[in-house]
């Protein structure tokens, strides 16, 4: 069994910052598991572009509001608590967060920590071995 809380990652090479965003990951691919799981912070007044081309990536929000654009389509979702959004088609999509936004999000394959967005948005593909 793994026990870990937020405490334990907070400032560690785990918790990752940049203007727009806070990514604290709390179970990583060298678990083992299949997935990984981050507690993310997306900031009030942000435009997030992102692209999972790579993962498919399950977004549950616990606070704040905002919006998800389907940059295929145009369709636009309200966030709020309780709403959960699924990127199970590697999706091209903005976040706008109109308040503070925290959510759990799980990737499929687990990402390891070493990843970064590229110019698109997109995470790459990183293994354990890799």
């Amino acid at each position: 069994m793994l026990v870990r809380t937020l405490d334990e990652i907070t400032d560690t090479d785990a918790d990752i910052k940049t203007p727009n965003w806070r990514s604290k990951r709390i179970i990583l691919a060298k678990e083992g598991v299949g997935f990984s799981v981050h507690e993310t912070t997306l900031y009030a007044g942000t435009v997030n572009d992102f692209w999972y081309a790579n993962h498919i990536e399950a977004v549950f929000i616990t606070s704040g509001e905002g919006e998800i654009e389907d940059l295929a389509t145009g369709e636009v979702h309200q966030l709020k608590p309780g709403t959960l959004y699924l990127l199970n088609d590697h999706d091209k999509h903005q976040v706008r967060p109109k308040t503070e936004i925290k959510c759990v999000c799980v990737f499929n394959p687990p990402v390891t920590g070493r990843e970064v967005h590229d110019e698109n948005g997109v995470y790459p593909l990183v293994t354990e071995d890799s």
